[in-house]
């Protein structure tokens, strides 16, 4: 009667030995079985930390197969929708003009990086000192609309922004409320390619009057501050006034004043995802909750990129492996939050 106990109680523990590994599997990947629809936007400055985001996704057991690219407007209709699920290249407050289309169905979680995220008008700096400038205003002046006319048309030529873009409904504003539409030609093409052109343009001795944001490679490839300057707007004018005071600030290196009126309020750069999804999955909401990037690394990125390493999925990797104490310590949240 003893041995059969025995033999008894060491059958439960075999068999309870044998549960474990499942019970682990399904704290350690509680995504396992679902597959997230991930999307990323139309700058491929926002890559690096969008293919971040998809990896630990993944390591939470999540299938994550591809990231698709969207515009702003798509994006946002498809995943408060529930057809898409997810991006990590929210840009707010630029792309509060799109939360009439999101917000029954979606929500902002978390942030990449807060603050830091600026936008505005540069000029290189040799024509800064050369004509004077420091405002959107000097270029209704007719010698420095000749300087940068470089299509003939007797306007100003400005790389902007593409269509469906957040800073392209800025920007239009702006042409508008400072009266430049007889002044300065924005340039809608692609940003990649229209950039490319203006530093080219630059080497060559060229002037250039362009808008960019951070990060960005274009602020590692014309250094604010050496080769261009970020110039101000004349007053602070915004489609959402509400944003103003955000619009001006202090300690903007390579501005041409101090505090600086850029005329965009500075951004945080944030995870928007279905509420849906992120109530049936506990895990990537704790994750997108706890995880960030700092700027100076997508900053490092983004130049590595323009110079010609493109290879984003091991950038990612590498930066989590880099990462890995703090990468950890998130993924540790996030099944917390799912067991």
């Amino acid at each position: 009667m003893f041995s059969l106990k025995k033999t008894l109680a060491g059958l439960t523990a075999v068999a309870l030995m044998g549960a474990a590994p499942a019970a682990v599997v399904a704290q350690d990947m509680p995504g396992e079985g679902v597959t997230v629809n991930m999307a990323q936007a139309t700058w491929d400055t926002g890559w690096f930390h969008a293919e971040i985001y998809r990896q630990l996704i993944s390591e939470l057991g999540y299938d994550v197969p591809q990231i698709t690219t969207l515009d702003n407007p798509p994006f946002y209709q498809t995943v408060a929708q529930g057809d898409m699920d997810l991006w990590v290249n929210g840009w707010f407050p630029l792309h509060n003009t799109y939360e009439d289309t999101f917000s029954n169905g979606a929500e902002l979680v978390g942030a990449v990086a807060e603050g830091g995220a600026l936008e505005g008008y540069l000029v290189n700096a040799s024509a800064v000192e050369e004509f004077g400038i420091t405002s959107l205003e000097d270029f209704k002046r007719d010698e420095v609309k000749e300087a940068f006319d470089r299509n003939g048309d007797g306007m100003a030529d400005m790389v902007a922004c593409p269509p469906g873009w957040g800073c392209e409904i800025n920007i239009e504003h702006h042409m508008d409320a400072y009266d430049l539409r007889d002044h300065i030609n924005p340039i809608k093409a692609g940003y990649a390619a229209s950039m490319a052109d203006a530093v080219a343009a630059y080497d060559s001795g060229e002037n250039i009057l362009f808008y960019t944001w951070t990060p960005n490679w274009t602020v590692n490839e014309l250094v604010p501050g050496e080769d261009v300057m970020w110039i101000e707007v004349p007053e602070v004018d915004l489609p959402d006034m509400s944003m103003a005071d955000a619009a001006t600030m202090d300690g903007v290196e390579g501005c041409v004043n101090d505090p600086c009126t850029l005329g965009f309020p500075a951004n945080d750069i944030v995870p928007v995802a279905n509420s849906a999804f992120l109530e049936e999955n506990p895990a990537v909401r704790a994750l997108l909750e706890s995880a960030s990037i700092p700027l100076a690394d997508i900053f490092a990125q983004n130049a590595a990129m323009n110079e010609g390493d493109d290879d984003i999925e091991a950038q990612a990797a590498q930066w989590i492996e880099d990462n890995r104490d703090m990468v950890d310590g998130w993924l540790e949240t996030a099944r917390g939050a799912a067991s």
